[in-house]
């Protein structure tokens, strides 16, 4: 549940996609972009703060790897899709269409944005609050999982300790428009396909597909 705003004017921004502005007929003036800006910056600083203490012998790279896993956009979306953010959202109805309301990193900026909003609204420890409330409670299934080691590096580890030559990826289909794209990648060790995943960029696509994989090889 979203705290209580004192200006419910920064919140209504916050749920504010950019598309809502060229909607006909709109009276929106502002996108929750630069709330979104600001809520990027007091998030990493939290995390930083929370992970630094929690675990004082770790070193910097671990504590990074870490991070990483703990605010990466995946992490983030589910926080917002837990708060229902998406429904609440302000969208043009085209951006609807393509999935708007449940693309995972639309989702994760406007969590962003929301968090921009409530620091400007109620200050750093309100945000700290936030935070520890819905996105730090996933930190055990993280550390249980590994999820804050690389799948793609994981993967090559695992594959050469065995004896297989380094995994390979390749693109198996495009979808949607130029500004929502949705890459489909497969991944192979020799000539056997090990695994395949999805995501809004190659990258995302071959971690996706990496993960997969790593399912066989642990």
């Amino acid at each position: 549940m979203l705290p209580t705003f004192t200006k419910a004017q920064l919140l209504e921004t916050a749920l504010t996609h950019r598309s809502a502005l060229n909607e006909k007929g709109s009276t929106v003036t502002e996108s929750n972009e630069r709330l979104e800006f600001l809520g990027d910056a007091v998030l990493e600083l939290v995390s930083t703060e929370f992970l630094f203490a929690k675990f004082p012998k770790e070193p910097e790279g671990t504590l990074t790897a870490y991070r990483s896993a703990l605010v990466k956009t995946t992490s983030l979306a589910t926080v917002a899709e837990n708060l229902g953010l998406g429904e609440r959202l302000k969208m043009s109805k085209g951006e609807e269409a393509t999935g708007g309301r449940t693309n995972p990193s639309l989702l994760a900026d406007t969590l962003e944005a929301v968090i921009g909003a409530l620091y400007l609204d109620q200050g750093y420890t309100a945000c700290v609050k936030f935070l520890h409330e819905h996105l730090f409670t996933s930190l055990d299934t993280i550390l249980e999982q590994r999820l804050y080691k690389d799948p793609k590096s994981e993967l090559q580890e695992k594959v050469q300790a065995k004896g297989f030559e380094t995994p390979r990826y390749e693109v198996v289909s495009e979808s949607g428009p130029d500004h929502n794209k949705e890459f489909t990648v497969s991944v192979f060790v020799g000539e056997t396909e090990a695994g395949k995943g999805s995501g809004k960029s190659k990258q995302q696509a071959q971690q996706a597909a990496a993960q997969e994989a790593l399912k066989k090889y642990s």
